[in-house]
């Protein structure tokens, strides 16, 4: 799938860099090598060719790009492809607001992340349950006891709240509709993650951090109903930007894709978020 054009700013600007370094060395070479007249033009024509299929190897290994390292506030982040349950480390799960467990495809369905996290990897399920409600950094967080709700939990919690169970971090991140459909403003989203960096900053410890492009799933975003997992990344990325958090080596930040995402990505684009 093409996701960078044949004329990116982006993907010419690296051309001539290249350029640059090899015009330097053929400079080089013909002032140490005469070449002879009969040969100039044919040289000439094999030095455009060479330089016309450098450009598309750039242009092919640009659209094939399925991981890029970017270098942030001397943080190292990188976006990749994989499997959120196969990193090391913290791994971040995406929750509602009231930190619900129950797995029934009305409240939580099965397919997201958040419900194969319960469902094959959660033990105790109301050890689980009785940790976040009595963790005293989630109950200074607590903004309403919602009574009216007939299935789930009743306490609703801050967006970007974050509970430690084990090596996963379980955050606040979605808000709840009567009908338990989950949604969030743009505004919302925005808060969010300024909010969960904080957290993560308090947190991780030196620890590396591994994240799934919170937003691409079932949340519904209201007033944006366009907007595309490209555009989610990078406003995760920028909020990690802003927040000035720093992860020192050998600890840092991943960004995990999940594989049906990819032909979304344009990881070459994604070097500009770091300019």
């Amino acid at each position: 799938m093409i996701k960078v054009k044949l004329f990116d700013k982006g993907l010419i600007k690296e051309y001539f860099v290249v350029l640059s370094i090899i015009s330097v060395i053929c400079s080089i070479v013909s002032i140490l090598i005469d070449i002879p007249d009969n040969y100039k033009l044919g040289a000439s024509v094999s030095l455009i060719l060479v330089f016309l299929i450098i450009y598309i190897v750039l242009w092919v290994k640009a659209n094939s790009l399925s991981k890029v390292r970017l270098k942030i506030n001397n943080s190292v982040i990188d976006i990749k492809i994989g499997d959120i349950f196969k990193e090391s480390d913290f791994k971040v799960i995406a929750f509602n607001e009231y930190f619900d467990t129950l797995v029934d495809n009305k409240v939580i369905s099965d397919r997201t992340l958040n419900g194969i996290y319960i469902n094959k990897l959660v033990d105790d399920l109301d050890a689980l349950n009785k940790s976040i409600d009595r963790d005293e950094h989630c109950n200074e967080k607590i903004i309403e006891i919602n009574d009216n709700r007939k299935c789930g939990k009743k306490k609703k919690y801050k967006l970007g709240t974050i509970f430690q169970h084990d090596d996963y971090l379980l955050t606040a991140f979605s808000k709840f509709d009567n009908d338990d459909r989950a949604y969030l403003y743009m505004s919302d989203y925005i808060n969010f993650l300024l909010d969960f960096w904080n957290e993560v900053d308090i947190i991780y410890a030196g620890r590396s951090i591994s994240i799934p492009l919170l937003g691409s799933g079932i949340t519904r975003f209201k007033e944006y109903n366009m907007i595309s997992e490209q555009e989610l990344l990078e406003l995760l990325i920028w909020s990690f930007k802003v927040s000035r958090i720093k992860f020192t080596y050998p600890s840092q930040v991943s960004i995990v894709i999940h594989e049906p995402m990819k032909n979304k990505i344009n990881f070459f684009k994604l070097k500009e978020c770091c300019k």
